[in-house]
């Protein structure tokens, strides 16, 4: 009988040995062709940025190379030093850096490209470079043939010795604190260089898209946790549970409040945070869950109007709008007699089953916010209308203020109209008659703005 049994499942053992020894060969091969081809992306990115690299130094020597009235080479050189630093910013992303300290590196190149754009992006033969510019590009051009000299190094090598990325990965996830490694030595080195770089003038464009909002940028005297709880009783504008309100960066530039609210009915929690200098609102939310639709959107745009003026956020005017989970989140900018000031933004959100807001951003309005001289514009809206294309069929034109690509505020006509089957705001210089801007609309922008 043991015999027979044994006749029976000795080939029934043998074909699942040999199936459950051909799966895990399978699954090998599957997991190995994986890691060759994480591996083959990983080289690539990598001899791409020391590629990259070593080209923006060479076309910053070029730039620096021709006659300082050169200009519309300069421009040619800037646009390719923009060029050129982002790709190698996309090539650092795609390396597994994520976890290894290379910020330093990443927002030297940031501010080359932004340099680069902001600086050749404007009329040169009106607004050549300047001397300080020079200095900057010749600060570069020595920095940058630092980093490439380093890079090179790493890369050398990796080719001499054969590295392999994937073990750089596998060092960065080990909570190991010694990574023996060559290449995270390599880009070690050379982000430890860079945050040792003297400070480099990179003009005022530049530089002020890198200053962090602060308390000193605001008006009003400093407030205490007291004073944050009597708004938001005044926000709240009903019967008012616990409230507990926390300071955040205390005793630094960046202090502010957090408030949150605990409704003594429903035991529902609204969250709120407030500067505290001049203690605005800055930040609001209600996580309720939001039933079904029962507004459209003129309506749910009335009921964020009423919202606004009533905590204080006069003369707005709604520019986009966007439905999620049956919220509808609105745009608003502000309106200084007839103007729109774009810079001065805040958002929205209108639960659509009651009208109800649910959550506020006002970040950008509390900073920005104050009464601007707005000067008169050289244009008239018939000599700026010349500078669009014929064929656009506008609907809307007023004056507005936008942030121009050299991160400066300029006037313009904005003119809404349709082209090509869809919706564009265009913004025309009011002063030169260049496109400064082109957006397109949704048609839900164009039903909240009622163009």
């Amino acid at each position: 009988m043991y015999k027979r049994l044994s006749a029976v499942l000795f080939p029934i053992a043998t074909l699942l040995l040999i199936g459950a020894a051909y799966w895990g060969y399978q699954e090998h091969q599957e997991k190995n062709s994986i890691l060759l081809k994480a591996e083959n992306q990983y080289q690539r990115a990598f001899h791409d940025l020391a590629f990259h690299v070593e080209q923006l130094h060479q076309q910053l020597g070029n730039t620096l190379a021709v006659n300082s009235t050169s200009q519309s080479y300069h421009r040619k050189g800037l646009v390719n030093v923009w060029r050129l630093t982002s790709e190698a910013q996309n090539e650092i992303n795609q390396l597994p850096l994520t976890l290894l300290p290379f910020n330093e590196a990443e927002d030297f190149l940031s501010r080359i490209a932004n340099f680069a754009y902001k600086t050749s992006v404007r009329d040169l033969t009106k607004q050549p470079l300047s001397k300080d510019e020079f200095n900057t590009l010749k600060t570069l051009y020595a920095k940058s043939e630092e980093i490439s000299k380093d890079l090179l190094a790493v890369q050398d090598k990796v080719l001499g010795s054969n590295l392999r990325w994937m073990d750089v990965e596998i060092a960065l996830a080990s909570e190991k604190q010694n990574n023996d490694n060559t290449i995270i030595d390599g880009f070690k080195t050379v982000d430890k260089k860079v945050s040792e770089y003297p400070e480099i003038n990179w003009g005022p464009s530049v530089s002020s898209m890198y200053q962090k909002r602060t308390i000193n940028m605001l008006g009003g005297k400093l407030v205490t946790a007291e004073d944050i709880k009597k708004h938001v009783a005044d926000f709240v504008g009903k019967d008012v549970g616990e409230i507990k309100v926390v300071e955040n960066g205390k005793g630094t530039e960046y202090a502010s409040f957090s408030a949150t609210v605990t409704e003594p009915k429903s035991g529902k929690k609204l969250q709120m945070d407030y500067t505290k200098k001049g203690g605005q609102l800055i930040w609001f939310m209600d996580p309720r869950d939001v039933g079904e639709k029962q507004l459209d959107t003129e309506q749910a745009r009335k009921a964020a109007d009423k919202f606004l003026n009533d905590h204080g956020f006069k003369s707005m005017q709604a520019i986009s709008y966007d439905v999620f989970n049956n919220a509808g989140t609105f745009t608003y900018v502000a309106d200084q007699n007839g103007v729109l000031i774009y810079p001065e933004k805040l958002t929205v959100k209108i639960a659509l089953d009651n009208g109800e807001a649910v959550g506020l951003q006002a970040n950008d309005y509390v900073y920005e916010h104050h009464k601007r001289n707005i000067p008169a514009a050289k244009l008239t809206i018939a000599e700026a209308r010349k500078a669009l294309n014929p064929e656009l069929k506008v609907s809307r034109e007023q004056k507005a203020i936008i942030m121009s690509d050299l991160g400066e505020e300029v006037l313009c006509y904005e003119f809404t109209g349709k082209i090509n089957g869809s919706i564009y705001r265009i913004y025309i210089n009011a002063e030169s008659g260049v496109e400064e801007s082109i957006e397109e609309m949704t048609q839900l922008d164009r039903s909240a703005t009622n163009d």
